[in-house]
């Protein structure tokens, strides 16, 4: 998935006629980090990643590669239910990152 995401957002910028450094201007952070997020490397935060589909008019979900059937939906349940799912997606997401820096 980080892969995914690094080369969207590099076709994006090179479309654009952006370099590193300057979309890294344009979000207030250093052309480290995206080279970093480029490479597969780190995955831009939330936040950065709701200002990167601004900045190219496109939506987070494109950015993720979120399709409709990769989603899914959680309006049957109720806000404990939800906030279950949401404490073990975030588990198995800390626990892949650990098992990453341990490789």
């Amino acid at each position: 998935m980080i892969d995914s995401i690094g080369s969207r957002i590099a076709r994006l910028r090179e479309k654009s006629g952006m370099t590193q450094t300057v979309l890294a201007q344009r979000l207030g952070i250093t052309r480290a980090s995206v080279q970093s997020w480029e490479c597969g490397e780190n995955m831009p935060s939330t936040e950065r990643l709701i200002s990167i589909a601004d900045l190219f008019h496109v939506s987070t979900d494109y950015l993720l590669d979120i399709h409709a059937d990769k989603t899914l939906c959680l309006n049957d349940y109720s806000s404990d239910e939800q906030e279950l799912v949401f404490r073990f997606l975030q588990y198995c997401d800390e626990s892949a990152q650990a098992l990453d820096e341990k490789k």
